[in-house]
């Protein structure tokens, strides 16, 4: 081969974008349920869905496809607290069935209710970090 009919490594590669996105700050915002841009801007306009841009810095949120995973990691993280913690206090607190059942009916309620939102802005900062599903735009 050639010299000119040589490919180099870096010309194999697909172009990158202009600027790298920072992964860690955006999931914070996102955790935060803030725009994971500007991290000023709500994420949400009710409690789960989505504005379609941020109303600060007018990033188009709605490339968004966080679908059903931000319930399966909410199911993941709620059941394996909850599971050893029901086991510990029917063994040494509270041995009603009736009272336990109460206390982590509620429990189990208000984590999920707590950590899918969360959960959400949490993969949608990762997708709007790593470029994914329309995110690739200008920003």
């Amino acid at each position: 081969m050639t010299e000119n009919a040589q490919m180099t490594a870096d010309d194999m590669m697909p172009a990158v974008a202009e600027h790298e996105r920072e992964l860690k700050p955006a999931l914070r915002k996102g955790w935060a349920k803030r725009c994971p841009s500007c991290g000023t801007g709500k994420l949400f306009q009710g409690y789960l869905k989505v504005h379609h841009d941020c109303t600060v810095c007018g990033e188009e949120l709605y490339h968004q496809r966080a679908d059903d995973g931000p319930a399966y990691l909410t199911i993941i993280v709620v059941g394996h607290v909850m599971a050893p913690l029901l086991h510990i206090f029917y063994v040494h607190v509270v041995q009603d069935p009736l009272i336990l059942a109460t206390i982590f009916t509620v429990g189990t309620v208000a984590a999920s209710l707590y950590l899918l939102p969360r959960f959400k802005g949490f993969m949608i900062a990762f997708q709007w970090a790593k470029r994914m599903h329309g995110f690739a735009g200008k920003k």
